[in-house]
């Protein structure tokens, strides 16, 4: 059997990761070809160019590269007709994905699978008919997503979530944690995740500096920690250098991978309360049974464009995926520190409210069932008709 996969930033090279051992485990002599990162190549597959080159995010940011992405698109679509594999796999990254996807359908019968539901129930609901076009089926991560996709055409089977596979910290990874960063046992941990891209964090570092100096008045011993990005640590650091209070920054190029991620996890298992930007990032701390509060800007452009589009009162998924509105959150305009501090020193006055919200949000997004990645690999095999 043969599988090529696309992935388009390091998210989906997770998905695509676990997808491809899943199938790797089902169908032992499975081929990988295609695009994606350290975790893909894991499994086998010998990349047709760096990922990183798709690693765009938003319209004004996506416009430079446009050229060159597009020659990567015709490259990429030229590739996955030349091989002629059993499946097409696209994770995420549809302004990119898609493209190829469409120029293979153009061409070929080779079937389309598309990883990661578009958010038709959040903003442009068209998009569900464009890609029945050109995709055959679709991946979902969140339980709500199937009748959208499938009421254009699409099948749609909810694979779960990859935050359900996570391991989070113990009790005495927590106290190491707190042991080799010299934090005092009583005091309060703020956690501090003003994003994984640079546009992200130039936007929200200042407001979330401005927003944590009421809250660290009224908690003087509390400390702040900023798990970064590697491709962002550098900017973290400049951009909090003058933050209020002793913040400690857990570095990502400080040690192995798994020293990274292990000290990331503790971060989240030990803080009381965080603030972050919109994103999965609320899914890694509803897992981690941290209370949290959401704030999210963007360049002026985006936000006018996306504000006029969005169908929802919430993009937070703690919120959507359990249908409450548990966890505060303060988008575009509404991202200011006047507002957020409040909202902070709330959440750390009742850290309880948002504790049945999350473990539901862990329980509807296939805890305690399958690996997503392997469910994900039994789709894909039922829908090529090779179901056991």
């Amino acid at each position: 059997m043969r599988v090529f996969v696309i992935a388009g930033e390091s998210s989906g090279d997770k998905l695509g990761g676990a997808l491809m051992a899943g199938l790797r485990q089902l169908v032992p002599d499975v081929q990988f070809s295609g695009v994606g990162d350290a975790q893909m190549q894991a499994q086998g597959l010998t990349t047709l160019f760096p990922m990183d080159e798709l690693s765009v995010m938003g319209i004004t940011e996506v416009l430079p590269k446009y050229r060159s992405l597009k020659r990567r698109i015709a490259e990429t679509a030229r590739a996955v007709l030349d091989q002629k594999p059993d499946v097409l796999i696209t994770i995420d990254s549809p302004d990119f994905c898609l493209r190829v996807a469409r120029l293979v359908k153009a061409q070929s019968d080779i079937r389309t699978v598309h990883y990661v539901a578009p958010t038709v129930w959040a903003w442009r609901a068209g998009r569900a008919a464009k890609m029945a076009k050109v995709i055959d089926q679709v991946l979902a991560l969140f339980p709500f997503e199937p009748p959208y996709l499938e009421a254009a055409g699409l099948r749609c089977d909810f694979v779960g979530h990859p935050v359900v596979a996570e391991p989070q910290a113990s009790r005495a990874e927590i106290t190491a944690f707190r042991a080799s960063y010299r934090i005092d046992e009583g005091a309060p941990l703020i956690l501090a995740l003003p994003g994984s891209r640079k546009g992200e964090v130039a936007r929200l570092a200042p407001v979330f500096a401005a927003a944590l100096r009421p809250v660290l008045a009224a908690y003087p011993t509390a400390r702040v920690i900023l798990p970064a990005a590697p491709n962002v640590v550098h900017m973290v650091y400049q951009l909090t250098a003058n933050w209020p209070g002793d913040r400690i920054i857990v570095d990502p190029l400080r040690g192995t991978p798994e020293q990274s991620a292990a000290a990331k996890r503790a971060a989240f298992g030990a803080a009381g309360v965080a603030l972050a930007a919109s994103g999965t990032v609320s899914l890694e701390l509803a897992a981690a049974g941290t209370p949290m509060v959401i704030a999210y800007d963007m360049n002026w452009l985006s936000r006018q464009i996306i504000a006029r589009m969005l169908k929802v009162d919430t993009v937070t998924l703690v919120n959507l995926v359990t249908d409450t509105r548990t966890v505060p959150e303060f988008l575009g305009a509404n991202c200011r520190a006047d507002l957020i501090a409040p909202a902070l020193l709330d959440v750390m006055a009742h850290p309880d409210r948002q504790k049945q919200a999350m473990r539901d949000t862990m329980i509807r997004l296939g805890q305690d069932d399958l690996a997503p990645g392997l469910r994900a690999a039994r789709a894909v095999l039922d829908g090529l008709g090779k179901g056991s």
